[in-house]
Order: C-alpha cells, then sequence, then structure tokens
C-alpha cells in the first residue's frame, strides 16, 4: 500500500471554489458546500484579524511600561491598560467561539440550532457566525435567563 504521506484520518478536501461576489442565500439548498466554504473563510478571516490585534495588545503592554510621574495621567493610563484587557478578554472568547463553529462546519453539524436541531436563518449566521441557537430559542433561553435574574 502507497504511503500518501496523509495522517490516519486525515481527509484531503478539494477547495470550494467561490466567486469574489459569493454571498450565501436562501435559494440555495441549506448549508451546501458553497455556503460552508464562505462560512469558514469568514470565521477565518475573524479569527486572524482578532489574534493580529491581540499580538499587538501585547507588544503594546510591553513596550508601554513606562515610569509617568503625574499621578492623574499615570491612573488615566492605568484605565486604558485595564480597558484594553478587558476587550482582549472578550476577544480571546470569541476566538473561542470562532474555534467551535469551524468544529461544527467539519462536523457537519454548523447552522443547525444546539436547541431544536431546526436550521438557523442564513440572516442570522451572515450577521453572527458563532450563532448555536436560532432566533426563536435564542429569546427563549433569554427570557428564561432574565425570569432567573431577577429572583
Amino acid at each position: 500500500m502507497a504511503d500518501t504521506g496523509l495522517d490516519k484520518g486525515t481527509k484531503m478536501k478539494a477547495e470550494t471554489f467561490l466567486p469574489d461576489d459569493y454571498r450565501p442565500a436562501e435559494d440555495e439548498p441549506f448549508m451546501n458546500e458553497r455556503q460552508l466554504e464562505w462560512f469558514r473563510r469568514e470565521l477565518l478571516e475573524q479569527r486572524s484579524e482578532l489574534l493580529s490585534d491581540s499580538k499587538s495588545t501585547i507588544a503594546g503592554l510591553q513596550d508601554g511600561t513606562r515610569n509617568i510621574p503625574d499621578v492623574a495621567d499615570r491612573a488615566s493610563e492605568e484605565t486604558d491598560r485595564a480597558l484594553e484587557l478587558r476587550i482582549r478578554d472578550r476577544q480571546r472568547k470569541l476566538v473561542a467561539k470562532i474555534d467551535a463553529a469551524l468544529r461544527r462546519i467539519d462536523e457537519g453539524e454548523f447552522g443547525y440550532c444546539a436547541a431544536t436541531g431546526e436550521p438557523i436563518s442564513l440572516k442570522r449566521l451572515v450577521a453572527r457566525p458563532t450563532t448555536t441557537l436560532s432566533l426563536e430559542a435564542q429569546e427563549r433561553h433569554e427570557r428564561r435567563e432574565k425570569v432567573h435574574r431577577d429572583d
């Protein structure tokens, strides 16, 4: 048996061609190869931008340790750093959601509601490709969350 150079379990997949102006549309089969490839590319681009931003933040924080004699200026800089770190923490969580969405694409589960198994609308997926719930399921979840918060 010839060695193909691929690890066991690794599938070789031909790249799906997408025109530059392609956008997922309601009039095509739901989660066909082109739609899945479009979402994969969108998620990978988003992930790349987030990781690039976080690298620049780390570099900025490392370079930004300077002695500022004025108390007000120092407090302002510390507030800016704290805000920057909070933003990066949110972005770190978003990268984890992007990774999960990419796994769902690979596993054939992308685009379907985790609560109901029904397709999530393309409009919702385009606006928020990391979503796991349909709009209706998300609204039910938020209502339940609000009721428990009010207790």
